[in-house]
C-alpha cells in the first residue's frame, strides 16, 4: 500500500497512520484498535500477525491464507473488552456478511483476541451492501459484472 492509501479498517485514516504500525509491532491502545488491525491484517494477508495477536488460550496452531476478498468493516459497538462489528466479504462469487461480537483480553499490557460469537449469512440483493457504501448489494459489490 502507498503511504496515502486509506486503511482497510474504515477509519478514514491513512493505513500508515492507523493499523500498519500495530501490525508492525506497536501496542494497540484499545480492544477496538486491535480488532481493526486484525481486520486490516486479513485484508493484507498478514497471517503471522493474526496468529500472534490471538490470545494464547484460544490461538489456533496456525492461521492460513484464504481466498476471501474482504469488502468493508463497520463497527457497531465498542466497549473496553468487546467489539461488535459487521464485515463484508466475497467468497466464490457470493457476497457474505460476518456479524461478530469479539472478546479481547489484555496479556502483559497487550490486547489479544480471545474469541467471538458470530453469525455468517449471505447478503441479500436488496440489503445494504456489507462494504459500507450505502448502496444495495445488487448495485454495488453484488454486480454480476464482477
Amino acid at each position: 500500500m502507498s503511504e496515502s492509501q486509506l486503511c482497510p479498517c474504515g477509519s478514514s485514516k491513512p493505513f500508515a497512520c492507523c493499523c500498519e504500525p500495530i501490525i508492525a509491532g506497536a501496542t494497540a491502545p484499545t480492544a477496538e484498535a486491535l480488532m481493526r488491525s486484525r481486520y486490516s491484517a486479513y485484508v493484507q494477508g498478514c497471517w503471522k500477525y493474526l496468529h500472534s495477536s490471538w490470545h494464547h488460550a484460544t490461538r489456533p496452531s496456525k492461521v492460513s491464507p484464504t481466498d476471501t476478498d474482504w469488502l468493508g468493516l463497520t463497527i457497531v459497538h465498542a466497549a473496553t473488552d468487546t467489539v461488535e462489528f459487521i464485515a463484508g466479504f466475497r467468497e466464490a462469487s457470493k457476497i457474505m456478511t460476518l456479524h461478530e461480537i469479539s472478546r479481547f483480553e489484555q496479556v502483559d499490557g497487550h490486547w489479544r483476541y480471545l474469541n467471538g460469537a458470530c453469525d455468517i449469512s449471505e447478503a441479500g440483493r436488496n440489503s445494504p451492501c456489507p462494504c459500507g457504501s450505502g448502496l444495495k448489494t445488487k448495485r454495488c459489490c453484488g454486480k454480476t459484472s464482477r
